[in-house]
């Protein structure tokens, strides 16, 4: 039986919405992924890393801060952007989960087919 209360008890149906919304875009997931793997970063120079506008960056940021992925803390004049790691292993969780779920069935399914079937009268 399927259950994933773990991550369910941490993470309503909108967070996990808006966790998923936020890492389907690749530039979100270029971001997360740089700043879990170097130091925190200015939104400033998160946008000089990209071919487009600070603005398009700005909201970028603003959909992986409301989706949790980052967060963003003041520093003089500055926004500093951090990943989040604890946000990304509750997303790792849950397709963990799904993912035992569905080979499970698939289990199942093999078992139910390499059943012996009685013969037809």
């Amino acid at each position: 039986m399927y259950n994933h209360m773990v991550v369910r008890a941490s993470l309503s149906e909108a967070d996990l919405d808006r966790l998923f919304r936020a890492l389907a875009d690749g530039t979100r997931r270029d971001i997360v992924s740089r700043l879990l793997a170097e130091k925190p970063a200015s939104v400033s120079a998160l946008a000089s890393r990209y071919d487009m506008s600070f603005a398009a960056v700005q909201k970028h940021v603003a959909v992986l801060e409301e989706a949790g992925l980052v967060t963003k803390h003041p520093h003089g004049r500055e926004r500093i952007v951090r990943g989040n790691p604890e946000r990304l292993a509750q997303a790792r969780a849950l397709l963990l989960e799904l993912e035992q779920h569905w080979v499970a069935r698939v289990r199942q399914l093999d078992r139910i087919l390499v059943e012996p079937r009685p013969p037809k009268e």
